[in-house]
C-alpha cells in the first residue's frame, strides 16, 4: 500500500488546518490522515518532522500568538538549555498588557510589561534574553537549583556573571529576591551542575571555604586543575562524574601526579550529595588530620 501523500508545498512545514482546507491544498479527510501531526488546535505539521519543545515554541509564537515573546523555560530551551522543558510542557509566551491573550491547550500566555531590551529576535521569533529567561526561572526554582541554572548559563556562555547580577538588581515582583540571591551565590566556575550542588553544600557548612577550579603547580609547572582545593593543606576535592571511564589511564596518571606533588585527592559521588552530613564529616576529618600533621 502506498504511503500517505504530502503536498510538496507543505513538506517540513507547519500550518493552520482550516487555512489549507480553505485553499484547497488538503481535504479534511487528508488532514486527519497519518501524513500530518496535530500539535495545537487547528495547527498541524508534516508528520516526518521531529517535534520538540523548541519547535513548539516557534510554532506558538508565530502562528498562535504572533508578536508574543517566548519567555521562561521555553526561552531557555531556545537558548540551548534543552532539558528544561519537553514536548509535554506548556510553551511560555508573554504579551504586553492589554494585548489579546488567546487560550490554547499547551500554551501559557502571560500579560506583563516587558521592556524592548529584554527580548531579541532569533529567526522568526522574539525571545527573552538569556539573562531575563534565566532569572525568571531562578525566581521559581528551589534555591540550590536556581544557583545551578545561573552557573550553567555562564558555563555554556549564554551570559556572564556580571551581566546576570546587574540584571538581577533591576528585578521586581514575585521571585525577585530568590533570583537575586541565586545571582549572588553563583560563581560561574562550575564545570557541571553537580559541581555547583557540591559547592553549595560546602558553602552552607562550617568548613573553611575551598578554592574552586584551582590549578596545582609545582615549581611553576602545571600538574592539574581540580574542582575544589584547600591549597594550604594540599587537599583536592573532585566530583567523580568528571572522571570518565574512557580515560581511566589518563585519570590515574593525573591522580598519581597530584599525589607525587604531595596532594591528597578526595572524591564525591552523586550518592554523597544525598547524604551531605556524612560527606561533610568525611571532609572535616581529613582537613582536621591535615592541620595537625
Amino acid at each position: 500500500m502506498p504511503g500517505p501523500r504530502r503536498r510538496p508545498s507543505l513538506r517540513g512545514r507547519w500550518f493552520r488546518g482550516s487555512d489549507v482546507v480553505r485553499r484547497g491544498l488538503l481535504t479534511p479527510g487528508q488532514l486527519r490522515g497519518p501524513a500530518w501531526r496535530r500539535v495545537f488546535p487547528d495547527v498541524c505539521i508534516d508528520a516526518t518532522c521531529d517535534v520538540d519543545h523548541a519547535l513548539l515554541a516557534q510554532i506558538a509564537a508565530t502562528t498562535l500568538v504572533p508578536g508574543a515573546v517566548v519567555t521562561g523555560a521555553s526561552a531557555a530551551v531556545l537558548w540551548g538549555l534543552t532539558d528544561l522543558a519537553g514536548v509535554d510542557d506548556p510553551v511560555e509566551l508573554t504579551v504586553a498588557p492589554g494585548a489579546p491573550r488567546p487560550s490554547c491547550p499547551g500554551v501559557l500566555v502571560r500579560r506583563r510589561p516587558l521592556p524592548t531590551t529584554s527580548a531579541v529576535r532569533r529567526g522568526a521569533v522574539l525571545v527573552a534574553t538569556p539573562e531575563v529567561a534565566a532569572l525568571e526561572l531562578a525566581g521559581r526554582l528551589d534555591p540550590v537549583e536556581a544557583v545551578v541554572l545561573l552557573d550553567r548559563c555562564v558555563a555554556e556562555r549564554l551570559s556572564t556573571l556580571p551581566a546576570l547580577r546587574e540584571a538581577a538588581l533591576g528585578l521586581t515582583g514575585r521571585g525577585c529576591r530568590r533570583a537575586r540571591e541565586a545571582a549572588d551565590r553563583a560563581d560561574g566556575l562550575a564545570g557541571s551542575p553537580q559541581e555547583t550542588r557540591l559547592r553549595v553544600v560546602l558553602d552552607d557548612s562550617d568548613l573553611p571555604n575551598p578554592v574552586a577550579q584551582f590549578e596545582v603547580r609545582v615549581a611553576g609547572r602545571f600538574v592539574a586543575r581540580v574542582d575544589f582545593a584547600w591549597p594550604d593543606r594540599r587537599i583536592a576535592l573532585e566530583y567523580e562524574g568528571a572522571w570518565h571511564t574512557t580515560q581511566i589511564a589518563a585519570d590515574r596518571r593525573r591522580v598519581e601526579a597530584l599525589q607525587a606533588a604531595g596532594w591528597r585527592v578526595l572524591f564525591v559521588t552523586a550518592a554523597d550529595l544525598h547524604r551531605p552530613a556524612e560527606l561533610l564529616a568525611r571532609i572535616r576529618a581529613v582537613l582536621t588530620a591535615s592541620s595537625g600533621s
